[in-house]
């Protein structure tokens, strides 16, 4: 498999058992391949599957929502909510780098939303590793508080986030909501 004709830019060639065979991406919009059998055996081939573009991809698509969200005549437009849902699932199932793109997105999404525009509540699963960062922090003082990436992506991403709930008049709620039972009571009772 190539991407030009001669077959010598980005050739790849596999032979034997599918185990051997790997994913990989050609540059361009076409692809050139040629099968040839060695007549040892009776099976029919291989196939292959051959998808176009980068679709699904994490960093273009993010590249793309980034672009939509940064333009202010564009986010009307947007189907806001869904994609507030889609990035917190993003948020909570990515890590590393990915991770904190998403939550990236969230704040910008965040920032560029009108009131209702967003279920807040879904940030719980977030809230709760913000938490465990934080009192993993709090209890570890043999360590400078220097705070990692993703410790403060989060803190800036509720920060906002509670300023709007705040502006919104429904920051009570909100609080509840992310917040389990045993948490409201060990609070209380602090």
């Amino acid at each position: 498999v190539s991407s030009s004709s001669d077959f010598q830019q980005d050739r790849h060639s596999f032979s034997g058992s599918p185990q051997k065979w790997t994913d990989f991406e050609l540059p361009g919009d076409t692809l050139y391949y040629r099968f040839t059998s060695d007549m040892s055996n009776t099976e029919w081939g291989y196939k292959f599957t051959v998808t176009a573009g980068h679709l699904g991809r994490f960093q273009t698509g993010f590249e793309i929502l980034k672009q939509m969200l940064s333009e202010e005549r564009v986010i009307p437009h947007l189907p806001l909510a869904k994609i507030w849902e889609w990035q917190v699932g993003v948020a909570c199932r990515q890590t590393g780098h990915q991770r904190l793109k998403a939550i990236h997105l969230l704040l910008k999404i965040v920032q560029g939303s009108s009131q209702g525009d967003c279920d807040l509540t879904l940030l719980k699963p977030l809230w709760q590793l913000f938490t465990h960062m934080e009192n993993n922090l709090c209890h570890d003082t043999a360590k400078p508080g220097i705070l990692l990436p993703l410790h403060r992506a989060l803190a800036e991403l509720f920060f906002v986030t509670e300023n709007r709930v705040t502006e919104l008049g429904s920051l009570q709620e909100y609080l509840l909501a992310l917040n389990t039972e045993d948490h409201l009571h060990r609070c209380t009772a602090q």
